[in-house]
């Protein structure tokens, strides 16, 4: 049982550093609008698979023609207050995040009411990303409009990871005496929607105990549901 404490003591701790660190996962989040290949939408005759070099200030667009990037750049000004053709870039991509599941809901079993749980976890997550990036002006004051780029995405994919679980008299039926926190292996399906403010989505899933309690668990093989939030590894 000691050992068991001081596992409970390290999770605590990671817990908390996680916790405190929730300031910067907005920044580490972000799948910004970066150098990369885009689908452009636009009646330009540039529209169509293009190369974008982001600038603060401007956009350098190549065009690509049999996968080679031909002729010179388009420039779009960023800081231009005369700029009135709203702009749409879009990708496609994998994207990986580290994970974890903030609150988790667990239907009722066997006539015990439903669960409400916020216990340590993290998972790996991996899932197939589109994103789109849309510059219009910001305003209708000709002395404070200029081009915004504002972005929108969603992805959805597979996460696994560990994590722990109260392990109690009530989950498992009076069966076990004392309270402690089990460890797991958590696994699902989620899909996140991101917009200029946080990533987050939902998530569904499955616990398996790593205790031989497992037996008597009454969430063994019960499915939850849950909110998410990601910190983006790529």
């Amino acid at each position: 049982m000691k050992t068991a404490g001081n596992i409970s003591v390290i999770l605590l701790v990671v817990n908390l550093v996680f916790t405190n660190s929730c300031s910067l996962i907005d920044k580490s989040s972000k799948h910004g609008f970066g150098n990369g290949y885009y689908k452009f939408k636009s009646t330009n005759p540039l529209a169509g698979k293009v190369y974008v070099d982001v600038d603060d200030q401007k956009l350098d667009v190549y065009p690509e023609m049999n996968d080679r990037l031909e002729g010179l750049p388009v420039t779009i000004s960023l800081s231009d207050s005369d700029f009135t053709t709203p702009l749409e870039f879009t990708k496609r991509s994998l994207d990986i995040d580290l994970t974890t599941i903030l609150l988790k809901y667990r239907p009722s079993v066997d006539d015990l009411p439903v669960q409400m749980m916020t216990d340590f976890n993290m998972a790996l997550y991996a899932g197939w990303r589109h994103d789109r990036y849309f510059i219009r002006n910001s305003g209708d004051d000709p002395k404070k409009k200029h081009p915004e780029i504002i972005g929108r995405g969603y992805d959805f994919g597979l996460f696994a990871g560990p994590g722990t679980t109260v392990i109690n008299p009530f989950s498992t039926k009076n069966r076990v005496e004392n309270d402690y926190n089990g460890m797991i292996l958590q696994y699902g399906v989620a899909g996140f929607v991101e917009s200029d403010i946080a990533s987050f989505g939902i998530a569904a899933g499955f616990d398996y105990l790593l205790s031989p309690d497992r037996r008597i668990w009454i969430y063994n093989k019960k499915p939850w549901f849950g909110l998410i939030i990601g910190i983006a590894l790529n």
